[in-house]
């Protein structure tokens, strides 16, 4: 196991073999973190991917409710993210405080059963599945951190995110058997979900480890220590350019819905859209994280949010199946350069002590915009159409990397 003490994002570059370094990425947590994620994202996948439908088309909401609604599934619990680094910085808790959110999502799958046809307690019920989320993600992006060396960083998150990508890609296709099995019967899905989840949480209790030692070897972190995390220069850019290009990200709910409109498919196909995404990004996680630990992780993200433009810009061209295939991978691809590599990113400019809470900041922000991106591209639907609201988000993207382009390259130069 690694613990890594360094800050530069210059050791990204160092001189270590393609092949040692991932070997050195394969910590046992990190493997065991992976399965955690393969089954949380098979639970939470088969979710997501019947929701558009359900919401969409069974209980008739328009695209600013459905955007609403979209947006509390994103970011309105993003705050919790600041809570669980904090708390697992503090108390030297990082698994106990990941295993939380975990149980509470997997819980909350049930809690989709009480809600039914109720969109208030669906929404109720959808912001405690992103507070198990918002917990879990800073103290599992930390505890891979420093589980392995500094010139791996992007190989470690890589091997993960691909783990998690194979269950993103199990996830709609189980949903969808369940669908084809029963019918409409969503309740099936929950359940089936609920039991999944359950086992992600038996498999962090029983095989990760805590990295860093026990609590009682290191002092406690202060709110000030934390708070103090936004004196660093190289920290601050990785936050702030972030936060423009999360505004600017529509959501894939959308994204799938935009799709299955102009591409005239029938709703029954809406689950298997998220497939094709997850595939691209599971070929893509680990390749792109060595990328990154090559040529640096900034040049890697900015690439990422390149793919994400031109797959909005393909959204405004003629719908056919080609466009349609090429959008969702190119999807994919911008997943992959981004979702792991911005932790792999920032983690290293952080100290091992406060590294949860500065991933949680970081998270928290790309959270929030996430949340208002919903929101946004909701009301411009409702109000001007589809096609208006995804011109409007690529101009909103093009603006974005401007101002994060040279903030990403100055972080890690």
């Amino acid at each position: 196991m690694y613990i890594s003490e360094t800050r530069g994002a210059d050791a990204a570059k160092g001189g270590v073999s393609g092949r040692g370094a991932t070997m050195r990425a394969l910590s046992g947590n990190v493997l065991a973190l992976g399965v955690v994620s393969l089954l949380t994202d098979i639970s939470s996948e088969m979710v997501t991917a019947i929701l558009p439908l359900y919401l969409f088309y069974q209980l008739s909401l328009n695209p600013a409710q459905f955007g609403l609604l979209d947006g509390l599934y994103t970011g309105a619990t993003a705050v919790l993210r600041l809570v669980g680094g904090h708390v697992a910085d503090r108390f030297r808790s990082r698994k106990l405080v990941a295993a939380a959110g975990y149980g509470l999502s997997a819980v909350v799958k049930l809690g989709y059963l009480v809600a039914g046809r109720s969109v208030p307690l669906l929404g109720f019920m959808i912001g405690l599945d992103r507070t198990g989320k918002g917990l879990r993600t800073a103290p599992r992006d930390a505890m891979i951190s420093l589980s392995a060396p500094p010139e791996a960083q992007g190989r470690a998150f890589g091997v993960h995110r691909a783990m998690d990508t194979a269950g993103a890609l199990m996830g709609p296709l189980a949903a969808f058997g369940v669908v084809a099995l029963v019918g409409a019967a969503y309740d099936a899905v929950f359940v089936v979900s609920f039991c999944v989840a359950v086992l992600g949480v038996l498999v962090l209790m029983l095989f990760v480890r805590e990295p860093g030692g026990a609590a009682r070897e290191r002092p406690k972190v202060s709110l000030k220590d934390s708070v103090a995390l936004l004196r660093d220069r190289p920290y601050r850019r990785v936050l702030i350019a972030m936060l423009p290009l999360a505004v600017a990200t529509v959501s894939d709910s959308f994204l799938y819905l935009v799709l299955q409109r102009s591409a005239g498919l029938d709703a029954g196909w809406l689950p298997l859209l998220p497939v094709a995404v997850s595939a691209a990004y599971l070929a893509a996680a680990v390749p792109f994280g060595r990328l990154a630990d090559r040529v640096g992780r900034s040049m890697v993200v900015i690439g990422g949010y390149a793919a994400l433009l031109a797959c909005y810009v393909l959204l405004l061209v003629p719908a056919s199946p080609v466009i349609l295939v090429v959008v969702l991978l190119l999807r994919g691809l911008s997943y992959a350069a981004t979702d792991g590599v911005v932790s792999a990113l920032a983690g290293p400019l952080l100290p091992e002590e406060r590294r949860a809470t500065g991933l949680a900041v970081v998270q928290t922000g790309q959270a929030l915009g996430l949340m208002v991106a919903s929101w946004a591209f909701g009301v411009l639907w409702s109000a001007q159409g589809s096609r208006a609201a995804v011109m409007v988000m690529t101009g909103a993207l093009c603006l974005a990397l401007a101002v994060a382009v040279p903030l990403l390259r100055k972080a890690q130069a």
